[in-house]
């Protein structure tokens, strides 16, 4: 398995945004070829034929990897992968990659992607190429709720947050986690979720969209 890797800039970083041993385990003769920041997909766009790599990995927003490299009646997939570090919000990232694969994706690009993100430490979860992968799918709902509830005036935001940590064992509560990450970043997601997918769970919360306005 060939897990060595170029990496190429294009724009800042939001899962590599300061130091980390990913960005160092990198060389400049490596086989494989990832692409980070903001205009990740445009630089690819741009590689020319990268098919004799053993992977490819393009960091992704909110968008499908399929954006990129577009999709074949639900037959694609090759040696390119898409990526993201979690982070939510303000807060820093995580060590969790979020991999994302297409249905034929290759194994052993797959298995070299993966191979290449743990050597750096990080944790990888694989999903399927679906807009918000997994984390963003399941907690931008929830977060939206304890928004709502708290516009219905079920409880106080402490309140709230103290039954959710003592009866569910959450580190942290919901409307704690929104003020230190930000109102107006979760805004943003839940848009691009909403947007893509078109369910009501994802459509920014009423102080979201506040928050948004006043940023």
């Amino acid at each position: 398995m060939n897990s060595h890797y170029t990496i190429v800039q294009a724009r800042v970083s939001r899962s590599f945004d300061r130091a980390h041993a990913f960005i160092d385990n990198a060389s400049p003769l490596g086989a494989s070829q990832v692409f980070i920041g903001q205009d990740a997909g445009t630089a690819f766009a741009a590689s020319g034929d990268l098919s004799a790599c053993p992977f490819v990995a393009i960091e992704l927003g909110q968008e499908c990897l399929g954006v990129h490299i577009g999709e074949s009646r639900g037959a694609e997939g090759s040696n390119l992968l898409g990526f993201a570090r979690f982070r939510l919000g303000r807060a820093d990232a995580t060590e969790l990659v979020e991999l994302v694969r297409q249905p034929q994706t290759s194994e052993s690009a797959l298995a070299a992607a993966r191979a290449a993100f743990e050597a750096a430490g990080l944790k990888v979860a694989v999903c399927g190429d679906f807009p918000g992968r997994i984390v963003d799918r399941l907690i931008r709902p929830y977060l939206n709720a304890a928004l709502r509830r708290l516009d219905e005036k079920l409880a106080s935001a402490e309140d709230m947050d103290k039954t959710l940590c003592l009866g569910l064992g959450y580190p942290e509560g919901p409307n704690s986690l929104l003020e230190r990450t930000g109102l107006a970043e979760h805004h943003d997601v839940t848009q691009a979720l909403y947007q893509a997918l078109g369910q009501d769970a994802y459509a920014p919360a009423r102080r979201a969209q506040v928050a948004k306005a006043r940023a």
